[in-house]
């Protein structure tokens, strides 16, 4: 399957570890050039130069605070001044406190919505002149609380699912530009977040990590985590020629783990 991606120019947030990292990484494998994004100069720094070999595609980066519009100002002046458009953009941030209703304070919340939602509704705004010129895709990283809420991650179930209808919306409103959005959900995938999900549930419930994750997995009908880089293929297929018919869905990645249909 040809996916087109070669000399397309691609703007991934929290790119510096985790999903973000591993979606930079196929993306330049494929031939896109993509700009890293992250608070971690050193960590970008390092990723940067290991996905400079990992295929034919380049790389940048920028140290940005996407909760901060003037980072997000400069982010987007890098990426023109890098590469000279944008063809792909990529949301994604990491993940808010566990915890339930009762214990979230005000900050809390402010914090998760300027974080998990308004600084995607920022980005997009700062980068669809841009996409315009030639239209592209946006691709909204979430969560599966998107199909079910996941207990204890009363931020993440909001303002996740609020991505879900942001997405909606833009696909209507952006078709007749050719910009294509959609929002993908992981479920279980090896991650420092998933890891330290599953150390508040062995904290909580008195059991160790690798209880927990023995418990999760025989939920998950392919009986196993999944892997950042099978999470990050799927991100491609969107951002790629493949995918020129879909546009204003909520996908997951999960091994089947969600039973909502």
């Amino acid at each position: 399957m040809e996916t087109g991606l070669t000399g397309k120019n691609a703007l991934v947030i929290a790119s510096s570890q985790g999903l973000g990292e591993a979606t930079a990484r196929e993306l330049v494998k494929e031939g896109a050039n993509v700009l890293l994004v992250s608070r971690n100069d050193e960590k970008l720094k390092k990723v940067s130069a290991q996905l400079n070999e990992a295929g034919p595609g380049r790389t940048a980066y920028i140290a940005a605070d996407i909760t901060k519009t003037e980072d997000i100002d400069s982010l987007i002046e890098k990426m023109i001044g890098e590469f000279g458009g944008i063809d792909i953009l990529v949301n994604n941030a990491g993940g808010p406190p566990a915890g339930g209703f009762e214990q979230m304070t005000d900050e809390q919340w402010q914090t998760s919505f300027e974080l998990n939602l308004l600084s995607y509704i920022r980005i997009i705004r700062k980068a669809l002149p841009h996409l315009k010129v030639n239209g592209g895709k946006i691709i909204n990283i979430a969560s599966s609380s998107i199909k079910e809420p996941i207990p204890g991650l009363i931020l993440s179930n909001t303002f996740r699912t609020a991505i879900v209808g942001l997405s909606k919306t833009l696909a209507e409103e952006l078709a007749p530009f050719n910009i294509l959005v959609n929002t993908v959900g992981p479920g279980r995938i090896a991650t420092d977040r998933v890891r330290h999900l599953d150390d508040v549930n062995a904290e909580k419930h008195g059991l160790s990590r690798e209880e927990v994750e023995e418990n999760m997995k025989r939920k998950i009908p392919l009986g196993r985590y999944g892997t950042p880089e099978e999470f990050a293929r799927a991100i491609v297929f969107f951002a790629s020629d493949a995918n020129t018919y879909m546009t204003g869905g909520a996908y997951l990645v999960d091994g089947g783990l969600v039973r909502s249909i």
